[in-house]
């Protein structure tokens, strides 16, 4: 496949807009290590080929656990994940799936306890970011280098 629009140079001010929301993300108090599970998991849930290659490189630049890394699409069956990553996967999941899952009630029982009414609203931007940067990698074929 070759890249079909290179969208930095075509829209400087949109991406600056999406850069925007990676401030704030990095601003908040989630983990970083969360902050890459739930990146790398929509972008495996999107199949965006450049985005599950640099979230998982990056995750690994910061310590992430290989085996950890190689089961995180099947995280429900592991003991790899806490209680609170294992949350933050299912609302990711959940909100990357929202036209088909609508985000259930029992997705909202497991995240509720495990963030703050704040933590929420971010982890839900971080989840909202990543999907943004899937479909711009996706729509225009950017590629790994």
């Amino acid at each position: 496949m070759n890249q079909r629009l290179d969208f930095y140079k075509s829209s400087p001010e949109a991406i600056k807009a999406m850069v925007g929301l990676e401030q704030r993300i990095g601003k908040s108090s989630l983990e970083k290590p969360l902050i890459e599970l739930v990146r790398l998991r929509a972008s495996q849930i999107n199949g965006c080929a450049y985005c599950m290659d640099m979230h998982s490189a990056d995750a690994r630049k910061a310590g992430e656990d290989e085996r950890r890394l190689a089961t995180l699409s099947a995280w429900r069956e592991t003991p790899f994940f806490s209680t609170r990553e294992r949350a933050a996967l299912a609302w990711t999941e959940a909100v990357t799936l929202v036209s088909t899952t609508h985000v259930p009630d029992e997705v909202w029982e497991l995240v509720q306890p495990e963030f703050t009414p704040e933590e929420m609203t971010d982890l839900t931007l971080l989840v909202v970011a990543i999907n943004g940067w899937n479909r711009f990698s996706i729509a225009f074929r950017k590629m790994p280098a």
